[in-house]
């Protein structure tokens, strides 16, 4: 209990808390991770659905689409776990300057936690997205498309290529979340990692950019990262409940 103490200490005296989220937040509530062992790209090879192949054939487009569906299926089913209701309670107290995610699943939204205080770095998949004029569309709207047999669906405002509005291998991080991510990551006084591995860049690097500024680092992870070294507290525990102690360490400091 002395780093859930020590965490929560360390979030009573911060000022400017970021909170980065990762594939172990997502996972606790029953969507399969990426990378790990038995997660997605174990049971399908990536390079398949790169953005190029996407952007190539008709027929990479209509896997793609079958590809994203199954896991979108799961992610619609999904609902906020503790973690996320952790972090919105650091919201409601006052403590929450942002959250910087590598979820696409949207589940921080649907904790409480407004809008523009979330920054996506791996875009969402709540949102389909025109790649030629730029249109979105609510991704169940569609999903419906698809049940009703169009394998590719097309834009109704100028009939161009639609995608998820979800980073894939080799398309561009979205400059705009980025920039704002990194900004936001030099100016905190504290940084809490919350169920990411550490190894996918550029998103990697924003805790190492808020420790460099400045700033005190916290990891959560079920497995040791490669910036536990750098860090200032490092637990060793599932987000859900390391969090959810964290924040009644906290709630009782401050009452």
């Amino acid at each position: 209990m002395s780093e859930i103490n020590a965490a929560a200490d360390m979030i009573a005296q911060s000022k400017k808390l970021v909170v980065f989220t990762g594939a172990g937040m997502s996972t606790e509530s029953g969507i399969s991770d990426f990378r790990s062992p038995g997660g997605v790209w174990s049971r399908f090879d990536p390079s398949e659905f790169t953005f190029q192949k996407f952007l190539a054939s008709e027929e990479s487009r209509e896997k793609y689409w079958e590809f994203s569906t199954s896991s979108w299926t799961e992610m619609a089913a999904a609902q906020p776990n503790p973690g996320h209701h952790a972090i919105a309670a650091l919201d409601n107290i006052g403590k929450l300057d942002c959250v910087i995610t590598q979820n696409i699943d949207g589940l921080h939204q649907r904790s409480g936690i407004p809008e523009e205080k979330i920054i996506e770095l791996h875009g969402t998949a709540r949102w389909v997205s025109c790649l030629e004029c730029g249109q979105r569309y609510p991704r169940e709207q569609i999903q419906e498309r698809l049940r009703e047999g169009i394998k590719v669906p097309r834009c109704d405002s100028c009939g161009g290529i639609m995608k998820p509005a979800t980073i894939s291998f080799g398309q561009a991080m979205p400059e705009r979340e980025t920039h704002e991510a990194g900004n936001r990551a030099a100016a905190c006084d504290l940084f809490l990692v919350a169920g990411s591995s550490l190894v996918v860049y550029p998103a990697a690097q924003m805790p190492l950019i808020a420790k460099d500024s400045g700033a005190r680092l916290i990891i959560i992870n079920l497995t040791p990262t490669p910036h536990d070294p750098y860090a200032d507290i490092t637990i060793h525990d599932q987000t859900g409940p390391a969090l959810s102690q964290i924040i009644d360490r906290l709630k009782a400091s401050l009452s």
